[in-house]
């Protein structure tokens, strides 16, 4: 019997990945998944600074858009979505994997953290997401499916996690009730949280190699996962596979998270 080849599963999904800062970066691992199961593909540069490490990635990938965005800057946000409007009309998966606190607040104790700090901090790693619902939602006129990423620390004290436990526990409740409010319209809603990850953004956490080791001890699995398991994943979620699942976080830490 003549063997028939397999369908990538995301063959047809036209998919924005807002994140990458270069090939190390979650967003990266999440493009490549999604670029190899058959996806067209929007990706973001925070800033000129930026462009010139995400640039040659998101040629790499054949990624049909390259647009700026800095979601605190009025108006970018609504520029990136206007593109993909007059480029696809339609966006079936969106990837929100941006995180930010001011050094000082993100270092020092949350008892100290100022409240611009804390307003920035949400702003930009909560707040973000749902502007980006509201802005994906009228283009996934038949569902889709929105990513956000967390991390333990939303859960359960992690040690200099600080103000981003607080931040990440909104981020995840924000999840549940766009869950709720998208479903009927057939959009998922997934918090995903991975394990700790040597990316750009964590090396802003202290004593963070202390984290990633305690994480590798811990782990009944006995190993880290990378940014290419948070691609599968979310590649496996945002195909038909996943259609009746939305609005959980999904640790992805090789159960780290089941540990007390």
């Amino acid at each position: 019997m003549a063997e028939h080849s397999r369908q990538p599963i995301l063959s047809g999904q036209k998919a924005l990945v807002v994140g990458i800062a270069n090939e190390h970066s979650i967003a990266y691992g999440c493009a490549r998944a999604f670029r190899e199961q058959g996806a067209e593909l929007a990706v973001t540069y925070l800033n000129d600074k930026a462009r010139p490490y995400v640039e040659p990635l998101a040629r790499e990938l054949g990624a049909e858009l390259l647009l700026p965005l800095d979601v605190s800057k009025p108006g970018e946000l609504e520029a990136v979505f206007s593109a993909i409007q007059q480029r696809w009309g339609e966006l079936h998966t969106l990837v929100h994997a941006i995180a930010f606190a001011p050094k000082e607040d993100l270092q020092g104790r949350l008892v100290d953290c100022s409240a611009a700090g804390f307003s920035i901090a949400m702003d930009i790693s909560c707040h973000s997401f749902i502007r980006m619902a509201r802005l994906a939602a009228p283009l996934m006129r038949n569902g889709g499916t929105l990513f956000t990423m967390s991390f333990h620390g939303a859960q359960k004290v992690v040690s200099h996690y600080n103000v981003m436990g607080p931040v990440k526990a909104a981020l995840e409740a924000s999840c549940r009730y766009l869950a709720w409010e998208l479903g009927p319209q057939q959009i998922r809603v997934h918090a995903i949280s991975p394990g700790p990850l040597r990316t750009r953004a964590a090396s802003g956490l202290k004593d963070f190699d202390q984290l990633v080791d305690e994480a590798a001890r811990r782990a009944p699995l006995g190993q880290l996962v990378d940014i290419g398991d948070v691609g599968q994943l979310c590649a496996y979620l945002a195909s038909p596979y996943g259609r009746h699942l939305t609005g959980d976080t999904l640790y992805l830490d090789a159960g780290v998270h089941l540990m007390g």
